[in-house]
């Protein structure tokens, strides 16, 4: 029997350096678990290596840009680190003007795709991200971030198809098995929102964000014990006490008085860099 939660849209997705905890009552609250999203980006569409702080990567890649406005890597880069730094609306704006100046890039495209995602601009993002590839030619990760937008504008339906084409070029990929429960838990069932995290969970290349969303899940269905022994598996004790206060804490969102309406916890969809 399927648990009932009631629906919500799903807010701006985790950036470079954040995992996002959303409820659906609209309120974002930035989680506690170490692990960050991993990346939807090609080797290919990357910008250079940049400092690891972001702050610093913000001002490094800022300079280059300030320096010459149209030049497409330096605008990807400096867009890159002002979304790992939470400067969310900039890196929109940033990247906004670099596609004016260089229309046809597809690497900018995917790039300015995914700092409106972040933004919360999904309907804008989806369209942009669909001319960042092409039908002959998919990229695995831009579908997998294209489902993201679709889930979180209420679409599970379509977002699942996206997914599923991502799967047919990179079968078994974790994050996008993720985003697939996630999708099913967000339209209420639990049992096979379980299904594809316990495959994601299985795969080698799993990172803890799979652990935590596969947790959530299994602790909505009422099964904390089990939900509490996944989140702190071989995990050091302070890391694994703060997945269970976390867990916990997500949990009490799906609580409310009798008469008013739930919130369900969402963890973040998967849409790295």
């Amino acid at each position: 029997m399927r648990q009932r939660f009631s629906p919500a849209r799903l807010l701006a997705s985790a950036s470079l350096v954040a995992l996002v905890a959303m409820s659906l009552g609209g309120c974002a609250a930035m989680s506690k678990l170490s692990d960050v999203t991993g990346s939807i980006g090609s080797r290919a569409d990357a910008a250079p290596a940049a400092p690891t702080d972001p702050a610093r990567a913000v001002e490094v890649y800022g300079e280059r840009y300030r320096a010459n406005p149209k030049d497409a890597e330096a605008a990807v880069g400096y867009g890159q680190a002002l979304r790992a730094n939470g400067q969310r609306a900039q890196a929109v704006a940033v990247l906004e003007q670099a596609t004016i100046a260089n229309p046809g890039n597809k690497p900018l495209l995917a790039q300015y795709g995914r700092a409106l995602a972040d933004n919360g601009n999904f309907q804008q993002a989806f369209d942009v991200l669909s001319k960042a590839h092409s039908p002959d030619n998919p990229d695995w990760r831009l579908l997998s971030v294209q489902g993201t937008a679709l889930d979180q504008m209420g679409r599970h339906d379509e977002a699942r198809s996206y997914y599923t084409s991502a799967l047919k070029i990179a079968p078994g990929d974790p994050g996008v098995l993720s985003n697939i429960g996630l999708s099913y838990m967000l339209s209420r069932d639990l049992p096979k929102a379980e299904e594809a995290l316990r495959q994601a969970y299985a795969s080698p290349r799993a990172s803890s964000r799979v652990r935590q969303n596969l947790g959530l899940v299994v602790g909505l269905q009422g099964r904390f014990p089990e939900a509490e022994t996944i989140v702190k598996a071989d995990l050091p004790p302070d890391q694994a006490a703060a997945n269970v206060a976390y867990l916990k804490e997500m949990l009490s969102r799906n609580e409310a008085p009798r008469g008013a309406p739930k919130r369900t916890p969402v963890a973040s969809l998967s849409q790295p860099d």
